[in-house]
């Protein structure tokens, strides 16, 4: 199976089996290749409403080297899913044109709704027996934030979506190299708005164990390991306090792109956008009132796989 997760700053592929029967049902997939380039898609969308020319060349030009490696792999089944960047742009049937041409499917443009709950999927599956439910998944993208809250057995409970992703909060409020204490403030006040309002809607604050999903909570779980290099292995499943989640991003927000990008772990698409991703989640935990998040590597695009294994 092949599944692609073309969100507002990166886009990724996994090429997987399906476990052996004998592995357990909570047993992950056998990965085959995963891959991620920083394309950021959503440059300007929340500012014009388009998805510009030059973002959707550079998506075209990583969704090709996918298309090769998906046809050198033999996956017999593939689903590309869009998300928040693509559900903002008035001129999506570009984008979806492109990707027709160049990966054979259409592009779905998933509803927040289920991007959550396949972001839920993505992670709850594998999760350390020990952790406890019921889970709140928030998985911090470039454009939205998915809040979720279910248990293995019922699957989820209720999702909801929200604007407050590390780009359009950067771009809206975090011009500045490093930001100013009034721009944070700005960013911090738009963010606990909108978690409020998610809180309302998903029961966060009566779940046992927060799992925090995509780059912005990997890069600040690696930050506050002090890792010397990006290693997943030791990031999947690494519970970190709230403070320490304080800290780093106490750190990042005082950075200027050229400090952050000094750090061995960061990825250079995500230097100027980090501060704002470790922002909702610091707000994230405050809010819903969490001593701690456990990271997860698995997320929507693991979801997007299993989706295919039905």
């Amino acid at each position: 199976m092949a599944a692609i997760d073309c969100g507002t700053n990166s886009i990724r592929l996994l090429v997987a089996d399906l476990p052996g029967e004998s592995a357990g049902p909570q047993a992950p997939l056998v990965d085959l290749t995963r891959r991620m380039e920083i394309v950021r898609l959503g440059q300007g969308v929340d500012r014009t409403g388009r998805l510009a020319p030059e973002a959707i060349e550079r998506t075209r030009v990583a969704l090709a080297s996918y298309a090769a490696d998906i046809e050198k792999l033999g996956a017999e089944r593939v689903r590309m899913c869009a998300t928040s960047a693509s559900r903002d742009a008035a001129n999506a049937a570009d984008f979806t044109e492109m990707v027709q041409r160049t990966l054979g499917v259409a592009p779905e443009v998933v509803t927040g709704d289920e991007e959550a709950r396949l972001s839920f999927t993505g992670a709850v599956r594998g999760l350390p027996a020990d952790a406890k439910a019921p889970f709140l998944v928030v998985d911090i993208g470039g454009g939205s934030t998915e809040f979720v809250v279910g248990d293995r057995a019922a699957g989820v409970h209720a999702a909801i979506s929200v604007d407050i992703g590390c780009v359009r909060m950067t771009e809206r409020h975090l011009p500045g190299d490093p930001p100013t204490p009034e721009q944070v403030a700005a960013a911090q006040a738009d963010i606990a708005a909108a978690v409020d309002r998610a809180l309302a809607v998903v029961p966060g604050r009566e779940a046992a164990t927060l799992v925090g999903l995509a780059g912005s909570v990997t890069t600040v779980v690696a930050l506050a390991q002090g890792l010397r290099e990006y290693d997943p292995e030791r990031i999947h499943h690494a519970r970190v306090s709230y403070e320490a989640v304080t800290q780093v991003t106490a750190d990042l927000l005082s950075q200027t792109r050229e400090q952050r990008l000094a750090n061995p772990v960061m990825h250079p698409g995500r230097a100027d956008v980090i501060g704002a991703g470790a922002l909702v989640l610091r707000v994230i935990m405050e809010r819903a009132g969490m001593p701690s998040v456990v990271a997860s590597e698995h997320d929507i695009l693991d979801g997007i796989a299993w989706s295919l294994a039905i």
